[in-house]
């Protein structure tokens, strides 16, 4: 696959519609922790752009409702689960949280849940620091692909089983940058 290859004609959800739909669940995600403090957790590297324009969503409700705030705090955990494929395989912790959790209400933030194993995987790495809450937002929900059974709470888009790019998911560390979701083909 070349890094080269234009992928407009892949398009599976533009990037206005990507705004669009992060302004929706950051004004929800206001609403559900108003007047508390909240830890976005994200998931590296593959949720860096859904979690900057995330928080910044949340931000934005927060001054629409001029009054009430939820308090943000951010932390990332590095975990890996494709090793430059399209199929997962094993998670790995590269980095986790901090002790900072312990006891925080934490919103984990993804860009894909496909097999669910990654979460299965953070949950359990979590349980360790009792937080008060842990709910989880990711982008994009793949669920064809479900081999364990996961709790996602905020879901920006359902998508059909293809492997997609774009907006921070990658393929081989490619393609990242693009704006908007693309389906990934092969050539």
């Amino acid at each position: 696959m070349s890094a080269t290859k234009p992928l407009s004609e892949s398009v599976l959800i533009s990037e206005s519609r990507l705004q669009s739909r992060i302004q929706e669940l950051g004004a929800q995600i206001f609403t559900d922790y108003e007047d508390q403090e909240l830890v976005l957790l994200g998931v590296l590297r593959g949720s860096v752009l859904f979690f900057a324009d995330l928080a910044r969503a949340i931000f934005r409700a927060q001054l629409a409702d001029q009054g009430r705030e939820v308090a943000l705090r951010f932390e990332f955990v590095q975990l890996v689960s494709y090793h430059n494929s399209t199929k997962p395989s094993a998670v790995q912790l590269i980095r986790g949280g901090s002790d900072y959790l312990k006891q925080r209400h934490i919103l984990i933030v993804e860009d894909i849940v496909d097999t669910g194993r990654t979460l299965e995987f953070l949950h359990e790495h979590l349980e360790v620091l009792n937080p008060k809450t842990v709910k989880v937002c990711t982008l994009l929900d793949k669920p064809v692909q479900r081999e364990v059974s996961v709790a996602i709470d905020y879901i920006g888009f359902e998508i059909p089983d293809a492997f997609v790019v774009g907006y921070g998911l990658d393929y081989a560390q490619q393609y990242r940058n693009l704006p908007y979701i693309a389906v990934l083909e092969s050539t």
